[in-house]
């Protein structure tokens, strides 16, 4: 390893990152920076270009433009051997004629590294997996396989672990543990892990900053919550979680709040979560955050009123409905099954409410339904 990989360390930059292959663009003109020690997830559909970023930043693709550094290091050009960086990969790659002992010393060894056995130990502690050092990789099971290929990456202490679909061979509910058991081993570790993914869930259950990709740029990035609760675009309010998009007009504003016409009933929004540029509108809400009632009912907040129930769905925790509004248009809602609520019937006549800081408000001149129907994820052709 060169002297420069050994010591850089610091906040992984991206300036003006630009991958292109042919006439296609990946990755156009990125730029980002993630901080040390942060847990940042990459999320976007098959061919969004976070694969390919991941890449330059590993060292395995060059990019056609702009730079990478790691705290004051420029590792733009620099080997992927000699740069203090990581990866586990879906497939985790252990070396299936070593033991899980001898695969987590692998790296060390080869550097010469003193204190292998208590370095290893550590870290199987760490994955609550010392019990199998003297196993090999096929006596293991596909969870226990992923926490020693994080082992191994993380025994090293790399500035920086990239992890590519690391849950994409688990079954759910052992994907779902292994999120929450990733995330506290990057607490305790401090290391900065860059994750990409195309799970929505897998993403906002373990990342601190989630920046959503779509055709080679960033569409948005902040919190899980911000990005959640406060969609600057269609793409982003549906291809994180479901939302229900409603035409409308901005007629008026009220304080802090804009009054918004929809289809001539009015509603109102917080000015702080409207990315409108004009008077033209989608009024978005998701579907957990309306409320039914029959009609004639005493309900407070925004009401849309003049709904039919057209279909019903119990999926255990809640009840899917779908509400065909006057206008034509069919609103999702989502009620929690904790007997709060009255079941409702197909074919009942409902209103809809909502507490108006749970609105945001979108361009009006956006296609309601970018993001929705992306094609779902085919690993390995990015």
């Amino acid at each position: 390893m060169t002297k420069a990989s050994i010591e850089a360390r610091g906040d992984l930059r991206l300036t003006r990152l630009t991958k292109t292959y042919g006439d296609f663009t990946a990755v156009d003109d990125l730029t980002l920076t993630i901080p040390k020690g942060s847990f940042f997830a990459l999320l976007g559909p098959s061919g969004c270009g976070k694969t390919t970023t991941l890449r330059m930043i590993a060292g395995l693709e060059e990019p056609t433009a702009g730079s990478i550094h790691l705290g004051e290091t420029d590792i733009t050009t620099t080997k992927p051997y000699q740069r203090p960086i990581n990866t586990v990969f879906q497939n985790y790659a252990l070396f299936p004629h070593l033991t899980i002992f001898e695969n987590i010393a692998f790296g060390l060894r080869r550097r010469g590294q003193k204190g292998v056995k208590e370095a290893v130990d550590k870290v199987l502690n760490l994955v609550e997996l010392p019990h199998l050092a003297e196993r090999k990789p096929t006596q293991l099971s596909g969870g226990q396989q992923q926490r020693i290929a994080l082992a191994r990456a993380i025994v090293n202490r790399p500035a920086l672990l990239l992890l590519d679909e690391p849950l994409g061979a688990l079954d759910l509910k052992l994907r779902r543990q292994m999120q929450i058991e990733l995330k506290w081993i990057q607490k305790e570790v401090g290391l900065t892990f860059v994750h990409v993914t195309h799970d929505q869930e897998e993403a906002m259950t373990m990342a601190d900053t989630i920046a959503v990709m779509n055709e080679g740029h960033i569409e948005q990035m902040g919190s899980p919550a911000d990005l959640y609760d406060n969609p600057e675009t269609a793409y982003v309010a549906n291809f994180l979680g479901q939302s229900n998009l409603i035409k409308g007009t901005i007629s008026g504003n009220d304080g802090d709040s804009l009054i918004v016409d929809l289809y001539g009933q009015k509603i109102a929004l917080p000015k702080s979560r409207s990315h409108a540029i004009d008077n033209s509108t989608y009024a978005g809400i998701r579907p957990e955050k309306f409320r039914i009632s029959l009609l004639n009912t005493q309900t407070r907040g925004n009401v849309l009123t003049g709904g039919h129930i057209e279909d019903v769905s119990y999926i255990g925790v809640s009840t899917q409905y779908q509400v065909e509004m006057p206008w034509g248009q069919e609103l999702m809602v989502f009620e929690q099954n904790d007997d709060g609520v009255a079941p409702f019937k197909k074919g009942d006549a409902v209103n809809i409410s909502w507490e108006p800081t749970f609105t945001f408000a979108l361009r009006g001149d956006e296609d309601a339904t970018a993001g929705s129907e992306v094609e779902p994820e085919v690993l390995d052709e990015e």
